[in-house]
């Protein structure tokens, strides 16, 4: 029969135990996260609440990466209601009224790295340098947007509210 106090002492020690991995794993993850990005941000929950180069995005360049083969492209994959763009995609959800239903700080988040947001997504990661499969050597360097086209490209998804 082993004594009260020591039982008490080994609890204890693997609540602290327990405790002090987790922090570590979780510091551990987020360090990964941060490596993979093309440059530092600070992630809150569910949203990047700082633009990536501290600048404001301009809605209408930001319609322009959205439309565009040579940018983002989005609407090979999205829709928005009203917008004129011919072929707009099915695959991912449609985003009329995503600014009614994400904050710009979350659509920041879900376009520099919508892969953290939901592991399973076929959406590129449009921010991120690390961690990527399947990408030509010409393009594993330099993240897919800059970040004035991400700030550009939320600002126009801030304005879909209908």
């Amino acid at each position: 029969m082993v004594p009260d106090h020591y039982a008490t002492d080994f609890r204890m020690s693997r609540t602290v135990f327990t405790r002090l991995v987790s922090v570590l794993l979780l510091g551990a993850c987020g360090q990964a996260q941060g490596d993979r990005l093309a440059s530092p941000v600070q992630i809150e929950g569910d949203a990047i609440t700082a633009p990536l180069n501290g600048k404001s995005g301009d809605p209408v360049r930001g319609q322009e990466v959205f439309v565009s083969r040579e940018e983002g492209h989005c609407v090979l994959c999205h829709q928005i209601t009203g917008l004129e763009a011919e072929f707009q995609g099915n695959v991912g959800p449609a985003l009329t009224g995503i600014g009614t239903r994400l904050n710009a700080d979350q659509i920041r988040y879900r376009i520099i790295d919508a892969q953290s947001v939901w592991p399973d997504t076929v959406m590129p990661s449009y921010y991120r340098t690390g961690g990527l499969r399947q990408v030509g050597k010409a393009y594993r360097s330099a993240p897919a947007l800059t970040a004035q086209q991400i700030e550009d490209l939320v600002a126009f998804l801030e304005t879909q509210t209908d």
